[in-house]
């Protein structure tokens, strides 16, 4: 197996702190990625809560303008 010298670098760091082998810790790694990607694909889909308030957007923004937008949810442009 190769893999990029600063991620086995890293790897190593975390071995020696936790006084483990580095095959440990790629197990490890490898098995919380293996369970994330099988719970990633579960056959339920998540159920969305749905709006029934109408009324539109505010006056004056844009939706189209994802930076002004950024600017209002941050609190630099006036509402």
């Amino acid at each position: 197996m190769r893999m990029e010298d600063g991620l086995l670098r890293r790897a190593k760091q975390i071995a020696a702190r936790r006084e483990t082998t580095l095959t440990a810790i790629l197990e490890e790694a490898l098995r919380e990625w293996l369970d994330r990607q099988r719970r990633g694909r579960s056959s339920e889909r998540a159920k969305l809560p749905v709006s029934r308030s109408n009324g539109g957007v505010l006056p004056g923004v844009d939706l189209d303008d994802s930076a002004e937008l950024l600017d209002r949810m941050d609190g630099d442009v006036p509402a």
